[in-house]
């Protein structure tokens, strides 16, 4: 759980223009296009949510596609999935009521997927949504899927025993964040839940009582996808899911292997954006970042048509970059996810000390002290330049290396002791900030947290820290997914916040509510002027980087690319080359 210039050709409407460069990332020149701005819209003529997807140059069918993972994904369930290797793997399977047609470009649009286009604005006031349901779409044992199995789907990611997910259309549905209080799916298994109705087989319908103009997107992941009620085996649903997609799960290994083989009843034809070109595509897990990355890099055997999906370490990176036959299997990008100082404003009350961080941040030493650029690029604006609508802006502009002196001036005299909190998994990232910061006059205290624990700890209203870091990737490329997720201080709970600067500021409030109430087309550009009003008036964070993808594959490995929504490896156009 990310777009930029106006893409309103072939019936699309387009999302907003901004001029940039913009350069392809086809996993083929080895390169990060840091000056990339994507482009973003949402088809209105139907054809676009047809298939089949446009051919890949040189691709054929054949063969076995592998990735090479340390760890096994979380959830295999598309309604509990919501890490990015199961975001990645899932859509091998599963189909959704949305989807992003993208090539890794940065041009992305947002298609339908198992609907026949990205919804309809019934009333105009994005309260009432219909999805019209494909002809043709099909699950793995040749039975069609119409509206009846897709709400059924969206209904079973309100049990509590399946957790894991994203909860946008439960929470829009029930209008509370305690949705599956609010309707009990084990107690109601033969219904569907409030707001949520099949009006016939083709047809899904949504009511809500409040507008949500980002259903488009937040249909787009996989907990709209469809399942047979007769085929829900609720929490072993992870072991072996119902496919509605190119492949099917054929054998499941926990923690060893995946091999998913071609769903002979998947129709091309109704597929905008997936290919089945390998027989099959297997994972395996169990090799450490390093060595799996050694392996493709050496090149043999099975491992020639394989992906290392936990990139290039640190360590490997001067060896990688520095072998020119290398640069044609490597692939760099820009990802969505981006890294904070979060400021913890409950307890850091001055605007001036705040501001004063902003300009103190070394960020190439920083950078440095991360992997260098090969893994992260600079930003200084809440938003990643990955949002519909990013506008690049530096209110407190303080140069690659800080402008210690304007910190000082900021702070008059005074020297803030602050707390950081810091994982135990990046000590050394605290120690240079720790250096960099007390240059400025602050007094930094080190404290550290248990990585496993770091997420839960921060989000603790009155937590013992003033600083530390996060990261956040947006669900879909929007301001939407972002601002009113990280700053609206009226989520704010005691536990597991997601606003761990733990700012409420009515007047932003307000603003978050007049956005979040226009059509998306508009919302863009004005999720980009708050972003540069939330700097100046709140300087709730300090803007770090935006990490950037880096990956090794075998030889014969072809149609990889770096997601434009997520981030990480797309499957969707692999192939084996012959």
């Amino acid at each position: 759980m990310r777009l930029k210039r106006a893409a309103a050709a072939g019936g699309a409407l387009a999302l907003l223009a901004v001029m940039a460069a913009c350069s392809e990332n086809k996993g083929t020149e080895g390169t990060v296009d840091s000056d990339r701005v994507q482009s973003g819209a949402i088809a209105t003529d139907p054809k676009d949510s047809m298939g089949p997807a446009a051919e890949v140059s040189g691709a054929a069918k054949g063969g076995t596609f592998r990735v090479i993972r340390e760890s096994k994904i979380s959830h295999m369930d598309p309604q509990r999935i919501y890490s990015f290797a199961g975001l990645m793997n899932a859509p091998l399977y599963s189909r959704f009521l949305t989807t992003f047609k993208d090539d890794g470009s940065g041009k992305v649009t947002l298609v339908g997927d198992l609907a026949e286009t990205p919804g309809k604005d019934v009333n105009s006031d994005c309260k009432v949504w219909e999805f019209t349901i494909k002809d043709g779409v099909k699950f793995e044992d040749g039975t069609p899927i119409t509206s009846k199995e897709i709400a059924y789907g969206i209904a079973r990611s309100f049990d509590p025993d399946l957790t894991g997910g994203p909860t946008y259309l439960q929470e829009w549905l029930a209008d509370s964040p305690q949705y599956d209080t609010k309707w009990d799916f084990k107690a109601n298994k033969t219904a569907l839940p409030p707001g949520l109705t099949t009006p016939d087989a083709k047809t899904l319908r949504f009511e809500f009582a409040k507008a949500h103009c980002d259903l488009p997107f937040a249909a787009s992941l996989p907990y709209t996808a469809p399942l047979k009620p007769e085929k829900d085996t609720g929490v072993n649903l992870d072991n072996q899911p119902f496919s509605s997609g190119p492949y099917k799960i054929t054998k499941h290994t926990a923690g060893v292997e995946v091999v998913l083989e071609r769903n002979e009843h998947w129709d091309p034809n109704t597929d905008p954006v997936r290919h089945a070109y390998p027989d099959r595509i297997v994972w395996n897990f169990g090799a450490d970042p390093e060595a799996g990355a050694n392996r493709v890099v050496a090149d043999n055997g099975d491992d020639q048509a394989a992906l290392a999906f936990n990139g290039v370490p640190a360590a490997l990176v001067p060896r990688v970059t520095g072998d020119a036959a290398l640069k044609p299997r490597t692939i760099q990008g820009p990802t969505p996810s981006l890294w904070r100082l979060t400021i913890n404003t409950s307890r850091v009350t001055d605007l001036a000390v705040r501001q004063a961080l902003n300009y103190a941040i070394d960020r190439d030493g920083f950078i440095k002290a991360y992997g260098g650029e090969s893994s992260a690029r600079a930003v200084t604006s809440l938003l990643p330049p990955s949002t519909i609508g990013y506008q690049k802006h530096d209110v407190y502009p303080a140069g690659p290396n800080g402008n210690i002196e304007k910190a000082k001036e900021l702070l008059a005299g005074k020297t803030p002791e602050l707390v950081l909190g810091i994982g135990d998994d990046y000590t050394e990232l605290a120690t240079q900030l720790k250096g960099n910061l007390e240059k400025a006059g602050f007094k930094i205290t080190v404290k550290t947290i248990p990585a496993d624990a770091k997420l839960d700890e921060v989000g603790k209203k009155g937590n013992p820290w003033d600083l530390y870091l996060d990261q956040w990737a947006a669900d879909w490329p929007s301001g939407a997914a972002i601002l009113p997720v990280l700053f609206d201080g009226r989520t704010i709970k005691a536990t597991n916040n997601s606003n761990t600067s733990y700012v409420n500021n009515d007047a932003i409030n307000a603003e978050f509510d007049r956005v979040l109430a226009m059509p998306v087309a508009e919302q863009g550009a004005e999720w980009a002027k708050l972003d540069e009003r939330i700097m100046k008036e709140l300087a709730p964070a300090v803007p770090l980087f935006v990490e950037n993808g880096f990956y090794v594959h075998g030889s014969k490995a072809g149609g990889i690319f770096i997601s434009s929504i997520f981030g990480y490896p797309s499957f969707v156009n692999v192939h084996v080359k012959q």
